[in-house]
């Protein structure tokens, strides 16, 4: 366990470097679109990425629980979940208690994020207390605190905050750069003919990249946080009747969105859902189907 949360953080680290040089080159281009001074510009670009990731890295949690309208469980609402992660916490060997989040919607499901253990949040939709029993419910949070152990909530939580950051600046270079260019149609620019080519790049590309990232959170850890998770359970039958509960429930999350698919822990838009024996190739979790089997080899 202590190796694979070394190499969560070197991959945090690879995918933030990443990040940084992304947003500088789109961020150059864009100034480049208005004819700023070339060092300027360079400097405006790496100002701007840097401070943005450092945004992002102690804001990510409050940006995604912001995005899922997520509101905070109270003892008079949810004393059954709150009782739950009580028990889990001395299993579990967790130092610091995560907060609970709830939001409100019909499909059963539930994720993690934070920047580290220590400000962990562990959030579940009101579909998973209504229709889960107290053990299934029990499986689902040690996953979560399997997640947040193993440091998996950094990962994720960065990579789904800076997909949508550059899936976003994509599309805000492409749009200015079709302004300039209907603007400056007229004018023998030789830098257009370059700009239109690297609009088209990161247009084309950008969803490509995102789920490339969306990938480094390895479909492994989902199998490795449903093991541990029975590590601190001592009961598999929980959360495979939990997993068989989710993936059977038809309800789709309203709040969801390609950006925070990644962090669910099953697949929250059911048309890609994970009731295939095999997941796809780009698919965010493996398949329910595989991870039962894997439970069930535990016993």
């Amino acid at each position: 366990m202590l190796e694979d949360v070394r190499r969560n953080k070197m991959k945090t680290g690879f995918i933030v470097s990443g990040f940084i040089l992304i947003i500088t080159l789109i961020l150059y281009y864009l100034c480049m679109t208005f004819d700023l001074d070339a060092s300027f510009a360079i400097f405006i670009s790496l100002l701007f990425s840097i401070l943005s990731c450092w945004a992002t890295y102690y804001n990510s949690d409050k940006i995604i629980l912001s995005v899922s309208h997520a509101r905070p469980a109270t003892v008079e609402e949810h004393k059954k979940i709150i009782n739950i992660l009580d028990g889990l916490m001395i299993s579990s060997g967790l130092s610091y208690k995560p907060r609970l989040y709830v939001v409100d919607d019909s499909q059963p499901n539930a994720f993690a994020t934070g920047r580290n253990p220590e400000h962990s949040i562990i959030c579940v939709t009101t579909g998973l207390l209504d229709k889960l029993e107290y053990y299934e419910l029990e499986g689902v949070i040690a996953h979560e605190m399997a997640h947040i152990k193993n440091y998996d909530i950094l990962l994720s939580a960065v990579v789904t905050v800076m997909v949508g950051f550059i899936v976003m600046l994509s599309d805000i270079f492409t749009r200015t750069f079709i302004y300039r260019g209907n603007r400056n149609k007229d004018n023998d620019n030789s830098g257009s003919g370059i700009l239109m080519l690297i609009g088209l790049i990161f247009l084309i590309f950008a969803p490509i990249l995102g789920k490339i990232m969306q990938m480094a959170v390895s479909r492994r850890r989902e199998f490795l946080a449903d093991s541990t998770a029975v590590e601190f359970t001592r009961n598999p039958d929980g959360l495979i009747s939990a997993l068989r509960k989710l993936d059977e429930d038809p309800n789709e999350l309203k709040f969801a969105n390609k950006a925070t698919e990644n962090m669910y822990i099953i697949n929250p838009f059911k048309k890609n859902a994970n009731g295939k024996k095999k997941a796809g190739l780009f698919s965010t979790h493996p398949s329910i189907d595989d991870r039962i089997e894997a439970l069930q080899n535990i016993r």
